[in-house]
């Protein structure tokens, strides 16, 4: 008697509607997120300064917290050199993406650095992973418009155009922050993995600014308030929700919903910093949003949520 044929197993389901609660708190975050540019581009402070309080206030609000649940407890070697890799990608990240938004406009930074699944994706593929080819045509389009949008910033000035060069740079940073971080999660809880990361990332861009003789003290009081906000907001609110929703929903969903980050950085600039950004602009952010979304919402590819 013939044996019926194997019938492979359908893949998970990429895109699902997350629940309610958590579809709530998707909207919390990407508002939180999404004042990330805005912020920095407004503190009166250097961008490394920026990059270091942000991490340190983090750090100051969770190293305590794991302490007293004994979060920090039973971490192996191997677990605490990933973790220590992470930390430093994340440093790289924000000392290249922060002073991104202080040389180019909110709108291009944000859009640039929003490529990071795209380099996600090109990192998984050299591991020998299966890049889908939705995922390749995504690629093209977001580089398409990634080269429209440096194309008009180099008419506005040489500064804008080192802007655009960072904000790109940190999207790769982040993409291999996001890989190392994946490889130690598998083992590590959220909370121990956060506290160390962002410690790690804290004691790296100190030693930065201090390399590059930046204040670190000494801003006007309403610095102060833009950093407190920018680290319980971007940085705790948004991110510690985005994480936090990834257990109920995929994290293509997550992705995807992070792209709404630009226009809503955009429109917070526009309204509060002034800033429009040259209308040549516009077509290249479309193309960029366009092909990072068709990037994440491609099948048995693991999309990644960014980390401004």
């Amino acid at each position: 008697m013939p044996q019926p044929a194997l019938v492979p197993a359908a893949p998970p389901e990429a895109v699902h509607a997350p629940p309610p609660v958590d579809a709530a708190l998707m909207v919390v975050a990407l508002a939180a997120v999404s004042t990330s540019g805005p912020l920095i581009a407004a503190t009166a402070a250097p961008a490394l300064a920026i990059a270091f309080w942000r991490n340190a206030m983090a750090s100051g609000v969770l190293v305590p917290w794991s302490l007293a649940r004994g979060a920090l407890r039973g971490l192996e070697g191997r677990e605490r050199r990933l973790i220590a890799l992470a930390g430093a990608l994340l440093a790289a990240h924000f000392a290249t993406w922060v002073p991104s938004v202080t040389m180019t406009s909110v709108a291009s930074a944000t859009a640039l650095v929003a490529t990071q699944p795209i380099w996600a994706a090109l990192i998984a593929r050299r591991q020998g992973a299966r890049v889908p080819t939705r995922a390749w045509v995504g690629i093209a389009v977001a580089v398409l418009g990634a080269a429209v949008v440096t194309g008009v910033d180099v008419t506005v000035s040489a500064r804008a155009l080192a802007g655009d060069g960072l904000a790109l740079a940190g999207a790769v940073f982040a993409a291999a922050y996001v890989t190392a971080g994946g490889m130690a999660r598998r083992t590590v809880s959220t909370t121990a993995y956060t506290t160390v990361c962002y410690l790690v990332a804290a004691l790296l861009l100190l030693v930065m600014a201090a390399a590059h003789r930046d204040a670190l003290a000494g801003y006007p009081p309403e610095a102060w308030a833009k950093l407190a906000a920018l680290t319980v907001g971007a940085q705790l609110l948004g991110h510690s929700v985005f994480n936090r929703v990834l257990r109920t929903t995929s994290a293509t969903v997550v992705s995807v919903s992070i792209l709404f980050e630009v226009p809503g950085a955009a429109l917070i600039a526009g309204l509060w910093l002034g800033q429009r950004p040259p209308a040549g602009v516009w077509p290249g952010l479309v193309l960029l949003v366009t092909g990072v979304a068709l990037v994440v919402t491609s099948r048995r590819t693991r999309s990644v949520a960014s980390v401004q």
